[in-house]
């Protein structure tokens, strides 16, 4: 039998909640450790759909990759994913920043659809990648752009790119890391400021949308955790309507 500890610690060894960072709040977000998972979920959001997805389908468990409950809160409606998780009677354990800092992450994935190999640690949650050969800021956002399957927000700081910091998500807090090392930053989310303030610095700066950079890690972990529990039946929540199976 697999329960939910038993997947909460098989993602702990790769991806050690411990590691998290201090704004997150990964790990267990409702349920019973001692509960058994024949079904499992996998998301990188839970969304009401996506619970009434994994309630069709009888799971007994949601693995996302962001927390159900990630701010301070007063209260639960009906509506919210939190209520809906309890009064379907299923757990649910997210694992986000560790997911995203863990070798075979969402970074490390981020870099491998875009073609670029043997990324380097910046810092525990961004990566250093090089390109063979200096591109225009413009060509490169054509690249990523084509690699993802959606449009990419640049701006350019006026020198050819190699060295690129890519952190998915929204990674715009951590610009000033990459001035030193960069000449490009890929993020997901992006600001006006956020521009500005690269082009300031010498940096561009590409924003490609945070669910087209992080979305490879759910086919990726339905893939690692169906090879260690091949007696649950693992699903992949299709975020838009309905199920696929992992």
């Amino acid at each position: 039998m697999t329960s939910v500890r038993d997947v909460y610690d098989f993602l702990d060894r790769f991806a050690p909640f411990a590691s998290q960072m201090e704004f997150d709040n990964s790990g267990l977000q409702c349920g019973d450790f001692g509960a058994c998972v024949q079904q499992c979920l996998v998301c990188l959001d839970v969304t009401p759909q996506v619970i009434e997805q994994a309630a069709r389908a009888h799971c007994e468990l949601i693995v996302a990759h962001h927390p159900v409950l990630f701010r301070a809160r007063k209260q639960l409606l009906s509506s919210d994913p939190a209520w809906l998780l309890a009064r379907h009677g299923i757990a649910c354990i997210a694992s986000h920043t560790p997911l995203d800092c863990c070798a075979g992450g969402v970074n490390d994935l981020l870099a491998e659809a875009l073609g670029l190999d043997a990324p380097t640690l910046l810092t525990p949650l961004i990566r250093l990648c090089t390109l063979p050969a200096p591109m225009p800021a413009k060509a490169f956002a054509e690249l990523v752009s084509r690699k993802l399957g959606a449009p990419v927000r640049y701006r350019d700081a006026g020198a050819p790119i190699r060295n690129i910091a890519i952190c998915a998500g929204e990674g715009c807090h951590f610009l000033e890391e990459a001035y030193a090392c960069a000449d490009a930053f890929l993020t997901g989310d992006a600001g006006h400021h956020d521009f500005l303030d690269a082009a300031q610095h010498g940096l561009a700066l590409l924003a490609a949308g945070h669910y087209e950079t992080e979305i490879a890690i759910v086919p990726a972990l339905a893939r690692r955790l169906r090879a260690a529990f091949p007696s649950v039946e693992w699903h992949i929540a299709d975020e838009y309507g309905g199920i696929q199976y992992a």
